[in-house]
């Protein structure tokens, strides 16, 4: 017995010991100096076609309860996607492969500040399974990690980032995945319950609550103003002042208050994303104008609460498709639209992007803000162009000539009093 005790301590005095400097190592096998993936997610209108094509094909308006559906993405589109993600949140790149029954997946994101490398370098292989996809394999720098104990995480790390219980009904829904001719094909289920998780995993409670006061402010002023056209930079300048009196963390305030300025510009209710909302007041139908046109302010609005919650380079793609689109038997063409998404996306960067630049845009909302200070001169831009008549008087979007009038609007919209003090 007293050496049966003797060996235990001794081995619980190893393991105490040395497991600080087994932490260590795998830190140091984990972690590196470069990245192994280096490369830029270039979003092009095509891309954003193919995206709507997909939520059109699974709108929640034509969905039953039970009703299953697949979503075909095809590899291209899902490379595209992680490392746009990675690009976005990971300050990063990842790439996807998708093969017959398997998915090699790779990512490299930078870290903060610390003692054992700038980098970890994830690569994984997924096989196609009942609900989510079970890893194969997953090494992160040179450190390989047991299936078991990378399943287990994969988990808890879906449940903990969306809080949950709106994950249980989210993977609950999704069926099967499967991976066949470079394309991934994921089978859900339809519930009622699922827009109301999927709303929750991206928006946590505190995102709610903040919804909630921008809209009981947006629904105050709707009622409150004169009959006639509301000035969209009124509704703006309220909602950054209020974003500065609740004193709390600025960019999301300021993401907040721009998630519910583009969908009052738009006429729609913050419940298509948060069904909670579909209990609050609701807004007045209001005509919301910037510089005098309803357009302006639907362009101006929506990019910057896409360049506020999806970045910058998604919401140029979304308002460069839009325009294409326009060409092809819509209201045509416009450079004075594209100014105003760039006005847009350029507000969102300086709303969301940090601290400093959310405190900036909050202080905006001390005094009168007039159009002029958030959007550029856009009466001599040329409108309304066919295909045909874009093609011949610009070359495309690849013509020198496109790029130059990019160009004129970028340095319209950078010389903004808002981006200049």
């Amino acid at each position: 017995m007293r050496i049966f005790l003797k060996t235990f301590l001794a081995l619980l005095l190893v393991g105490i010991i040395g497991l600080p400097f087994a932490v260590i190592a795998a830190l140091m096998l984990a972690f590196d100096d470069q990245p192994s993936l280096t490369r830029q997610a270039d979003i092009k209108p095509e891309s954003v076609a193919r995206a709507k094509r997909i939520i059109e094909r699974n709108d929640p308006r034509r969905m039953r309860p039970g009703m299953l559906r697949t979503i075909v993405v095809g590899g291209d589109d899902l490379d595209l996607a992680v490392n746009y993600l990675a690009n976005q949140h990971g300050h990063g790149s990842a790439s996807a492969k998708v093969l017959d029954g398997l998915a090699r997946a790779q990512a490299s994101l930078a870290l903060p500040a610390n003692p054992f490398g700038r980098f970890v370098n994830i690569e994984a292989i997924f096989a196609e399974a009942e609900g989510l996809p079970h890893i194969e394999m997953l090494r992160v720098g040179r450190l390989p990690v047991p299936g078991l104990v990378a399943n287990q995480a994969l988990q808890w790390g879906v449940r903990k980032w969306s809080g949950g219980a709106e994950a249980g009904v989210a993977l609950d829904a999704i069926k099967r995945v499967t991976m066949r001719d470079g394309a991934l094909m994921l089978t859900y289920e339809w519930s009622d319950a699922l827009p109301g998780a999927l709303g929750g995993m991206v928006l946590s409670a505190e995102d709610g609550e903040r919804l909630k006061a921008y809209q009981a402010l947006v629904a105050k002023l709707s009622e409150a103003s004169e009959r006639g056209p509301l000035p969209m930079e009124r509704v703006l300048q309220a909602m950054l002042a209020l974003g500065a009196q609740r004193a709390g963390d600025a960019v999301a305030e300021n993401r907040a208050a721009l998630l519910t300025l583009a969908f009052f510009v738009n006429g729609k209710g913050l419940g298509v994303i948060y069904p909670a909302a579909q209990a609050w007041p609701r807004p007045a139908a209001r005509n919301v104008t910037l510089a005098g046109r309803h357009d302006f302010a639907q362009h101006f609005s929506v990019s910057a609460a896409l360049a506020a919650a999806a970045g910058s380079p998604l919401a140029d793609a979304v308002g460069l498709f839009k325009e294409i689109d326009d060409s092809r038997g819509g209201s045509g063409f416009s450079f004075n639209d594209i100014a105003a998404d760039r006005a847009g996306t350029r507000f969102g960067e300086l709303a969301t992007s940090d601290p400093t630049g959310a405190s900036r845009a909050q202080r905006l909302g001390a005094s009168a803000l007039a159009a002029a200070v958030i959007f550029p001169q856009v009466a001599d831009l040329p409108e309304f162009m066919s295909e045909p008549e874009f093609k011949r008087r610009y070359g495309g979007t690849g013509g020198a000539e496109y790029k130059r009038m990019m160009s004129e609007i970028e340095r319209r919209v950078a010389a903004l009093p808002a981006y200049t003090r």
